[in-house]
């Protein structure tokens, strides 16, 4: 009991008392119907506006219709190939997996369990997390539409026109989820993206005679509801959640009389949204452009996001604060130092759910280069890369801004970079990238990898995170993908370095002590340390010294394990990619070869894509005496 009341102090002073509160009042608005009744099911029609009327007075876009756009040489096997594959009824999940739904689909039942989530159950009252029905994502996954993207890009690059199989699939969806009812009225977030992703279709084939009165009528209601829905639920995602969810939900909030003039509430929706989307960037995105969730395709979330409103609002000639400029460019500095030169990739670091809200490529997944290169461009009016990455700029268009809000392109040199604010540092030395982790943490942690070191040579992730896997999966696979056993650093007593609670809460935070880089003759040197692993140990701390020596692909790590009884149990865990061309010494037995390639590996599970996973190796090093030096190095071919 005593425990369970100390677990309980710290849960109230980890999420603050304004959190605290609200989910408490949440709970009571869902129990007692308030929730259902803000957000009525099965409401009376509404219309606003006459189709022909909005085609004659729609608003400014990215483009206008798609006879606006200028020729398109972007097309690709791979897109073919996905077009084919959709118009049979095979959709890519997480762009990775491929499944049949049919030609049938009835956006409701889960495409692996099989079972069906309730359509006419209002909202509120459907599980997030309910192992009968499976993970809840798979559902949405369709229902956010970024699949109208690749039909869209196919039609502008071969001339043809799927307007009909377009609007089938609205319609479609519009018929099998009621109003504020089902799973896919569930999370603001999906009805944000939802509403952006149909934009792009309503605009590209606004000539089409199938997109007519008829359709527009079917179409406007749901616009409004889902705005509604948005803005009378916003509290749930800028108190209790924070993340970037907020951050999607108020940039639509912000922009919705840009979008959706015709509807008259939307000038009093866009004006709380602004301050609130420019208040989520303030505090989310910290000064030196990191980002609170601590994670890699998060951050690129929240750059696409930005992407899209100050390309938006400038072409309304409205555009935000300049603390968003600035912010957005201290955001695309940062990745693109964490990025690897030769691949485009970035650490697999933090959680993934493969969330890519608009995809205007045909480059892999992990490749963050389109992305980042639009809005470098958007920014500074130039191209990063040596090779052209043109393709989402293309389709969000080139900056009208004034000069004033237009930065210098950003450079990449070799050396060693401090994020302080995150807890990021990172060396970048003739094709390597060294990427340590050590930082604070005022916003919720979600996986326990403080002082995590992560390793790239010539584009390959030669020491690298085990990624995310399902936020709904069995215990044993949260530890590997969550634990501190998916991660390149320290385990005390075979536990994570914070104390798991229920989904996404941890206990006994992580919290950095100190972290410099510091440069030598012949070697870089990282010296960071963390208290962790507190509720073992009142007062434990690691500490990692790090040398990466100039010019070769050679590495030594030092822990200790500080504050602990002498002979505790703890270990170096090292995840990689089985290969000859990695060596993984204890500095000790160097003159006895014990290489981790001699029955000294178990088995791993690496995540690259949400939902998918694969066998990889892991190492565990045992420390003596509360210490152990490594030395790591590959061997180029």
């Amino acid at each position: 009991m005593l425990k369970k009341f100390k677990l309980g102090v710290q849960f109230i002073f980890n999420m603050g008392i304004r959190y605290t509160l609200y989910r408490v009042w949440h709970e009571i608005e869902k129990k007692s119907g308030v929730l259902k009744r803000r957000h009525p099911q099965h409401p009376k029609a509404i219309s606003f506006i006459s189709w022909e009327n909005w085609k004659a007075n729609s608003p400014g876009f990215f483009y206008d219709s798609r006879i606006d756009l200028p020729s398109y040489e972007f097309n690709s096997e791979e897109l073919e190939r996905r077009v084919s594959k959709m118009k049979g009824g095979v959709f890519q999940f997480f762009f990775r997996h491929e499944i049949d739904l049919g030609l049938d689909y009835d956006w409701v039942t889960h495409p692996i369990s099989g079972n069906k989530f309730q359509r006419d159950t209002h909202w509120s009252k459907i599980p997030d997390f309910d192992p009968d029905l499976g993970d809840i994502k798979y559902v949405w996954e369709k229902s956010r539409f970024t699949f109208l993207l690749d039909m869209i890009r196919y039609d502008q690059s071969t001339g043809s026109d799927h307007s009909s199989w377009v609007k089938s699939e609205m319609e479609s969806w519009i018929d099998h989820n009621p109003i504020n009812s089902g799973p896919n009225w569930r999370c603001s977030q999906e009805i944000s993206l939802r509403l952006f992703n149909w934009c792009f279709a309503i605009y590209y084939y606004k000539d089409s005679p199938v997109f007519d009165q008829k359709f527009w009528e079917k179409l406007q209601p749901v616009i409004y509801w889902s705005l509604h829905h948005v803005y009378h639920h916003i509290n749930f995602s800028r108190i209790a959640v924070r993340n970037n969810h907020a951050i999607t939900e108020t940039l639509l909030l912000a922009v919705s009389d840009l979008l959706f003039p015709f509807i008259p509430q939307t000038k009093q929706w866009a004006k709380k949204g602004r301050k609130w989307f420019e208040k989520e960037v303030a505090y989310q995105i910290y000064s030196d452009g990191t980002f609170l969730q601590f994670s890699m395709n998060y951050h690129r979330v929240v750059i696409q996001l930005l992407t899209l409103g100050i390309r938006l609002t400038e072409i309304h000639q409205r555009p935000f604060s300049k603390l968003v400029y600035q912010r957005a460019y201290k955001s695309l500095a940062f990745l693109l130092v964490c990025q690897d030169g030769k691949s485009g990739y970035l650490p697999n670091y933090g959680a993934n759910d493969g969330a890519l809200f608009f995809p205007f490529s045909s480059m892999p997944f992990r490749d963050y280069r389109p992305q980042l290169e639009a809005l470098h461009l958007l920014l500074t009016g130039k191209q990063f890369y040596d090779e052209p990455f043109l393709e989402d700029a293309y389709w969000w268009g080139r900056s009208n801004a004034s000069s004033e809000s237009k930065f210098s392109p950003i450079r990449r040199d070799d050396g060693a970079y401090s994020f302080e604010i995150g807890g990021f540092y990172l060396l970048r030395d003739q094709g390597t990238l060294t990427f340590v982790r050590c930082g604070n943490h005022k916003d919720r942690p979600q996986q326990a990898d403080n002082l995590h070191l992560d390793i790239w040579v010539e584009g390959k992730n030669i020491l690298l995170d085990a990624g995310t896997y399902q936020y709904n999966c069995q215990e044993e696979l949260k530890k590997n993908f969550e634990g501190t056993l998916g991660h390149n650093t320290v385990m005390v007593e075979n536990e994570s370095q914070m104390l798991k609670g229920s989904r996404f809460i941890w206990f006994y935070w992580t919290q950095a002590k100190r972290a410099a880089f510091s440069e030598k003759e012949t070697f870089w040197e990282f010296e960071g340390e963390i208290s962790a692993f507190r509720f073992i140990f009142r007062n434990c701390s690691h500490k990692r010294r790090i040398i990466k020596i100039k010019g070769e692909s050679k590495w030594k790590v030092q822990d200790s394990i500080l504050q602990v009884p002498d002979h505790t149990a703890a270990v170096q865990i090292w995840n990689f990619e089985p290969t000859d061309l990695l060596k993984i010494n204890p500095s000790k037995d160097i003159d006895r070869n014990f290489l981790w390639n001699q029955e000294t590996a178990e088995q791993g599970y690496y995540s690259e894509h949400y939902g998918e996973m694969r066998r990889i190796s892991r190492l565990k090093l045992p420390l003596e005496n509360n210490e152990l030096e490594t030395q790591i190095s590959y061997q180029l071919k």
